[in-house]
């Protein structure tokens, strides 16, 4: 039980001189928390009170069973974007069957989610790699922030996950702007930033819902047609499972899988770098159980898919959080609003909600990881700018199947196309050296020696093979002798020694020894048990390198003093 729920294990070890610390913590993150969720439930294309009731259950239900301290879950950007791509092709925005399908959608990814942490399937998270999640990330961001132009502008047109044709319908609807609705969110837009600037720690998206709501209750400009949130339910969300046809649940699959490893993605990530800061460690497969409760806890009391937050924790951390106990409080916030603030939303313009989802995902585009990238390695850069492309043209939930897959193609080139080197020896020495690295590096004559740097499976032996035999053929010379250098072979598979067996037969057609150097015990024993040793002999099998060569020059001297008249 203290496995599947570590919160029997870490409060009664709680130190209660802690208690302020979590609820000054709780409480902060409470402030934030309110008008965030209810503009990332505009932007799920759900009714805004939805972020409240996707952040309350979730908050109570993760401290049982997650391992980080501070992590803060609940409605965020990313997955609410991803929400309004895959729900919007099936149902309207704001009808009753859209709400029904994104609280079926959470449900879902946290079913997906727990067997994933059950059938610790936490790893699959490391193959969307960092220049990937840069792209997208920063790709999505936009998508984000042009999704909520529209409610800046006060107009209304189809929406779009592809950036050229958002900006080619606002130019086609520009004449219907709503200067009201334009004059207060550019308003709120500005405040927002200057209090980013000079006053990051004061919670600013609260002070622009406040004195936006004030400004238009005493100004009256609804009646000028400004949106408003309007009347806002009160009370607790009542439990419920949306009831679809089969075929429907069928149909969102895909949908539930790239969310519960996106959400995964973004809690997990967070986490870990706060815990690492912290001192202490995240259990990832226990994790996923704990989001995957969290999800299906959201969709059942009328929320939708919900995640780790990365400013929200980062803000939860600052402010002194010791434990999960302060996401209690802050739920408690969220509860307390429920029940005796909602009335306070009515007049609350819409765009200042888009105004809060701009700001918020202004600092997702990072300009500094592409620069970096371009500087250590293209090959990633060009990831992030494939990931970016790709999102930007396609929408979000293309652009992470596209760039997913794209990046597991990079992954299994690598693997099947390993660095090798081919070595020489520096001159009066008995040095070997790869002559990229060492251009005083010298081939010996009659010999090859290659250092294989990875371990060998089916998947690169061909590649090897390849190497072998253009490196023979490139000689002017006859070669006598080939050596392979397994320093940095960990593995072997069958395939692979099977491949080798090949590799010697095709050499010794031509008259050439194979010789192995460096060989480790783990693959040693299944070279023995592929009947190599017994091949080639253990002759042929060397501790180092400098030993083969040794032994290929004195066998070379005693056949030319055999030549010799």
């Amino acid at each position: 039980m203290k496995k599947l729920f570590p919160i029997l294990h870490w409060l009664p070890q709680y130190e209660w001189r802690y208690i302020k610390n979590d609820a000054i913590a709780g409480l902060t993150v409470g402030t934030m928390l309110i008008p965030q969720g209810m503009a990332y439930a505009l932007l799920a294309g759900l009714p805004p009170i939805m972020g409240l009731y996707a952040a309350l259950i979730p908050l109570i239900v993760y401290p049982l069973m997650g391992t980080s301290r501070q992590l803060s879950v609940g409605p965020v950007a990313m997955d609410s974007l991803l929400v309004a791509v895959g729900v919007s092709v099936m149902a309207r925005q704001g009808s009753e069957e859209y709400i029904a399908l994104a609280m079926l959608l959470a449900v879902m990814v946290g079913l997906l989610q727990f067997l994933m942490g059950m059938f610790r399937l936490g790893f699959l998270v490391n193959f969307l790699s960092q220049p990937l999640i840069s792209g997208f990330t920063s790709a999505a961001a936009l998508i984000i922030a042009f999704s909520q132009v529209k409610h800046i502008l006060g107009i209304e047109y189809a929406g779009s996950q592809q950036i050229f044709k958002v900006l080619w319908r606002i130019s086609n609807h520009l004449h219907e702007v709503h200067w009201v609705s334009l004059e207060i969110g550019l308003g709120c837009l500005l405040l927002l930033l200057a209090l980013k600037k000079w006053r990051p720690a004061w919670p600013g998206a609260m002070i622009a819902i406040i004195l936006s709501t004030l400004f238009v209750w005493m100004s009256g400009l609804d009646k000028t047609g400004l949106a408003i949130v309007g009347a806002v339910p009160d009370g607790f969300p009542k439990p419920a499972i949306p009831t679809l046809e089969w075929s429907t649940i069928l149909e969102m699959i895909p949908l539930a899988a790239t969310i519960a490893l996106i959400s995964f993605m973004e809690a997990i990530a967070v986490a870990k770098k706060i815990a690492a800061k912290e001192g202490y460690t995240i259990n990832a497969n226990q994790e996923l159980m704990a989001l995957g409760v969290a999800n299906s806890a959201a969709g059942i009391f009328s929320g939708y898919p919900i995640a780790g937050s990365f400013s929200r924790t980062a803000i939860n951390a600052e402010a002194g959080a010791k434990s999960a106990l302060s996401s209690i409080f802050n739920a408690l916030v969220i509860g307390l609003t429920l029940l005796l603030f909602t009335p306070l939303f009515y007049y609350m313009p819409k765009a200042v909600l888009a105004a809060i989802v701009i700001v918020a995902v202004i600092g997702l585009i990072d300009i500094r990881e592409a620069q970096r990238l371009y500087y250590i390695r293209r090959q990633d850069f060009m990831v992030l700018v494939f990931a970016f492309v790709i999102t930007s043209l396609f929408g979000a939930f293309y652009g992470i199947i596209l760039s997913a897959v794209a990046s597991l193609v990079l992954i299994i080139q690598r693997i099947s196309r390993p660095h090798i080197a081919l070595l020489g020896q520096i001159p009066g020495t008995n040095v070997l050296r790869n002559p990229k690295r060492a251009p005083n590096a010298e081939e010996i004559e009659g010999l090859i020696i290659f250092r294989m740097d990875a371990s060998l499976y089916y998947a690169n032996v061909s590649y090897l093979k390849d190497k072998i035999q253009a490196s023979i053929a490139r000689r002017d010379t006859p070669v006598k002798a080939f050596i392979l250098d397994a320093t940095s072979i960990n593995e072997i598979d069958a395939t692979a020694a099977l491949a080798l067996h090949e590799i010697i037969d095709e050499l010794h057609s031509q008259d050439i020894e194979f010789y192995l150097t460096n060989v480790k015990g783990p693959v040693r024993d299944v070279m023995a048990r592929a009947g190599l040793y017994e091949k080639l002999g253990r002759d042929h099998f060397f501790f180092s390198k400098k030993a083969a060569v040794k032994s290929f020059l004195d066998e070379r001297e005693d056949m030319n003093d055999k030549d010799r008249p």
